[in-house]
């Protein structure tokens, strides 16, 4: 029986990458995407739901899916303020993952960062930890997490941070090997076909997925 896939996040650098994947997919006979702004796709298979994150509630009856992925996710820099940004890397995820799971869904996959840390001094890798560990208490049967390294790929808002760094990994990549292999730079459409990949496994529990093992 085909499935209904939920994404959160689709105007983002992995969800734009993703939704094609999960439209094309044979596993999916629709495929939701819930957001404050509709994505320029049309395709039989894709049903919109635009909303503001902080009114799923409302919507819940919509949202009815069996896989769900979540690419929530923005910087302080973009938030403006560390409220802003708990706001959305945490707040929005826990609450998308809370209300799928009263939908009964199957599986969650979810876009973290590496050095995901509830207990990190660095407010981003702490928020995600957080984020991480809250997800873990939703009673799906299997939930993927994902720690990309710095990611790759065009944004409809470029990260002028993300640039720079990814030209001085690229020049060093050659030197990253072993231990040191985890800090290459990911990019987005690699996170999102190892997101599909962890679906259509249909396993259980909790996996996380670290940098190293995105890229095929």
């Amino acid at each position: 029986m085909q499935k209904t896939a939920l994404l959160a996040g689709a105007t983002g650098l992995i969800g734009s990458q993703l939704l094609p994947l999960l439209l094309a997919s044979e596993r999916y006979a629709k495929v939701i995407v819930v957001g404050r702004k509709a994505v320029p796709t049309i395709h039989p298979k894709l049903v919109q739901v635009v909303t503001e994150l902080d009114k799923l509630e409302a919507v819940r009856l919509k949202l009815i899916a069996d896989d769900v992925f979540c690419c929530l996710g923005t910087t302080m820099a973009q938030a403006g303020s560390k409220e802003a940004f708990f706001k959305v890397d945490f707040l929005y995820v826990v609450q998308l993952a809370a209300l799928a799971a009263g939908n009964f869904a199957a599986q969650f996959m979810v876009v973290s960062s590496m050095g995901a840390d509830a207990e990190s001094r660095i407010y981003y890798s702490r928020v995600k930890g957080e984020m991480e560990a809250a997800v873990q208490q939703a009673p799906f049967r299997a939930i993927h997490i994902f720690r990309p390294s710095l990611l790759l790929g065009e944004r409809a808002t470029p990260r002028l941070g993300e640039r720079l760094g990814a030209v001085v990994l690229k020049l060093t990549r050659p030197l990253l090997r072993g231990p040191l292999q985890k800090y290459r730079p990911v990019p987005g459409a690699a996170v999102a076909a190892a997101m599909l990949r962890a679906a259509e496994d249909d396993g259980g529990g909790v996996r996380v997925h670290e940098a190293a093992g995105l890229v095929k």
